[in-house]
């Protein structure tokens, strides 16, 4: 993504829109975590339902939320990459996860954009889109913004379970994507 895309990508998100945007895994939409009418517009035009949380996307890990010392040198570790992490947050209530905060730092140079709201720019339970011509054209049509990226690598980030991380070292992978469970574990 260009900084001209990046630029506008925090435009529109500031002014309450939806971003379809190329991740470095596949495309997403984005909104304001923190601005109820976007976020149920990204989850409208997704077709997901109100109760199923999404993650937030960090464009630096300086903006991460807090974490426990253990749990945060995990993730300077891990991140950026295609993993998202479930931790212990309640700071981002609209991404649903009730005490759970999916985090995710993607491995894109994106300087000064703000945190978003982030899930695959897919109907609810669809393929994850690759192209931008995968990206279904409802949903294309409804987003305030559409940035093309080009190919992508295709394949989700793998969705890791920290929340018993810090007091006993658990980790557990609830969504096998793109990085594998090996290569995590031998961050740990």
């Amino acid at each position: 993504m260009s900084e001209a895309d990046a630029r506008s990508l925090t435009r529109v998100v500031r002014s309450g829109g939806v971003v379809v945007f190329p991740a470095d895994t596949v495309y997403g939409l984005a909104c304001d975590p923190e601005n109820v009418d976007a976020v149920e517009r990204l989850y409208a035009l997704k077709g997901r339902p109100p109760d199923k949380p999404a993650a937030v996307m960090f464009f630096s890990l300086a903006d991460l939320p807090e974490l426990g010392p253990r749990t945060r040198a995990l993730a300077q570790r891990l991140l950026p990459g295609a993993v998202t992490l479930l931790v212990p947050s309640d700071r981002y209530p609209l991404a649903g996860g009730a005490g759970t905060l999916g985090v995710r730092v993607p491995d894109v140079a994106l300087a000064g954009v703000p945190p978003v709201l982030q899930t695959s720019a897919n109907l609810a339970g669809g393929r994850d889109a690759r192209r931008l011509d995968d990206v279904p054209g409802q949903i294309r049509a409804g987003a305030d913004l559409v940035i093309d990226g080009g190919e992508l690598p295709g394949t989700p980030s793998t969705v890791i379970d920290l929340r018993g991380y810090e007091a006993g070292g658990d980790l557990r992978i609830v969504r096998q994507g793109a990085v594998p469970e090996p290569v995590i574990r031998s961050f740990a």
